[in-house]
C-alpha cells in the first residue's frame, strides 16, 4: 500500500474503537512480541515519574510526524550530509525525547529482534503518556512499518500565527474534521511554547487577558533564554478539559488557540468541551486514534527499522572485496620465465 498524502468515560479507563485503516490491528504482536506494549509502557512510566512534560514532548512528536508522509516514524530518523531530514527542519527544531524512543526500541530489539516498528512505538508511548496524565485510555490498533524516506522540505506544518481557516485546510488534508482540529489542538493542555512563539500577543492585544499578559512579559522579559511557558495556565500537566476553560477566559496562550474560542466555526465546540470533560476525553482517544492511522505503511511496505534513527541497509555489497595483496616471493633458478606461449588457435575465426 502505497501512502496516503499531506494525511474517559466516568471510568478512568475508556477503550475507544473507531474505524481505523483495515491494515491495523488490535494486538497486532500478540504472537510475535507480546510483551511489547508492556515494554513501551514500563520504560514512558519511568521517563514519566522524572519529567512529567514527557507527555506534551511525546503528543508533539507524535502529530509532527504523522503530519508529514504519514505516521511512519520518519521524523526519528538522523539528517546525513546528503540528506537534512525531518527533524531538522525549523518546525521540528523543539520535537524532543528522541532517546526515550532510543532507549524503548532497544529494550524490544534484545526481546523480540526486528518485530516492532518505530511508528508503532511512537504511537503507544504516546497514548500511555496521555494515560499517565489522567487523559483516555484509547485502545491502539497496531502495525505500522516504518517509513523509508526523511526528507527537511518536506515538512509543511501549520505555525502558531495561523488564523483558524488557515489550520483546517492543513488539517482537512490529512482526512481530518473541524471538531477533531478542535479536539487534537487541546493536546495544548498538557503543552508547552516557548516566548519567541506568542511574544507579539503581549503588547496590547484585546484577545488576551491584561493580567495574564503583563505577567507574562516579566516571564518572557530575557529574549536572549527565549522561557517556555504553560500553554494550559490551569492544570498544565492533566490531560483534561481545563484547557477549553481558559480559552473562554481569554487566558490562551498563543494565537491559534485563543483564535478557537473567537472564530464562529470552532467557539461551540470550545464552549462545549469547557462544559463535558468526559465528552473531550472520549473525543480526544478517537481523534488520536484517526491521527494515528494517517498514511501508514502496512504489510510488506517500508520497514522494521533495528534502530529508529536510521535507515535498514537496502542492499549487501554486490561486488566482492578483492583479495588480500601477497607479497611475490622471488623467482627459483628453476623457474622458467619465458612467457608463456598462446594456445593454438583451432583455426576457424571468431565472429
Amino acid at each position: 500500500m502505497r501512502k496516503m498524502g499531506l494525511k474517559v468515560s466516568f471510568l478512568l479507563i475508556l477503550f475507544i474503537f473507531p474505524a481505523v485503516s483495515a491494515d491495523l490491528r488490535v494486538g497486532f504482536y500478540k504472537s510475535t512480541c507480546p510483551d511489547a506494549e508492556s515494554i513501551i509502557f514500563q520504560a514512558v512510566q519511568k521517563r514519566f515519574n522524572a519529567d512529567k512534560s514527557v507527555t506534551a514532548a511525546l503528543l508533539r512528536m507524535h502529530f509532527h510526524d504523522c503530519f508529514v508522509r504519514g505516521c511512519d516514524a520518519s521524523i526519528l530518523i538522523d539528517s546525513t550530509s546528503q540528506n537534512p531530514a525531518e527533524k531538522d527542519s525549523g518546525p521540528n527544531q523543539t520535537v524532543r525525547e528522541y532517546e526515550l524512543i532510543d532507549e524503548i526500541k532497544k529494550a524490544l530489539e534484545a526481546k523480540c529482534p526486528s518485530k516492532v516498528s518505530c511508528a508503532d512505538i511512537i504511537t503507544v508511548a504516546t497514548r500511555d503518556a496521555v494515560v499517565l496524565s489522567g487523559g483516555p485510555n484509547y485502545t491502539v490498533p497496531t502495525g505500522r512499518r516504518d517509513g523509508l524516506i526523511s526528507r527537511a522540505d518536506d515538512v509543511n506544518l501549520p505555525g502558531p500565527q495561523v488564523d483558524v481557516s488557515q489550520a483546517f485546510q492543513i488539517f482537512r488534508a490529512k482526512g481530518l474534521t473541524l471538531e477533531e482540529m478542535v479536539i487534537l489542538l487541546g493536546a495544548h493542555t498538557v503543552g508547552v511554547a516557548h516566548c519567541s512563539f506568542f511574544s507579539e500577543r503581549l503588547q496590547n492585544d484585546p484577545s488576551m487577558d491584561a493580567n495574564l499578559a503583563a505577567r507574562l512579559r516579566n516571564v518572557c522579559a530575557n529574549q536572549n533564554t527565549d522561557p517556555t511557558v504553560l500553554l494550559d495556565q490551569g492544570t498544565g500537566f492533566v490531560v483534561d478539559n481545563e484547557f477549553y476553560k481558559q480559552l473562554l477566559l481569554k487566558r490562551g496562550i498563543m494565537h491559534i488557540d485563543q483564535q478557537l474560542a473567537i472564530d464562529r466555526s470552532t467557539s461551540g465546540f470550545v464552549s462545549r468541551f469547557a462544559r463535558d470533560g468526559n465528552g473531550f476525553k472520549k473525543g480526544f482517544g478517537n481523534a488520536m486514534v484517526k491521527m494515528g492511522s494517517i498514511g501508514v505503511l502496512v504489510g510488506n511496505d517500508g520497514e522494521v527499522r533495528t534502530n529508529c534513527r536510521v535507515f535498514n541497509p537496502k542492499n549487501k555489497p554486490t561486488v566482492p572485496s578483492p583479495p588480500p595483496k601477497v607479497k611475490a616471493s622471488p623467482p627459483s633458478k628453476k623457474t622458467n620465465t619465458k612467457k608463456q606461449k598462446k594456445p593454438k588457435s583451432s583455426g576457424k575465426k571468431k565472429k
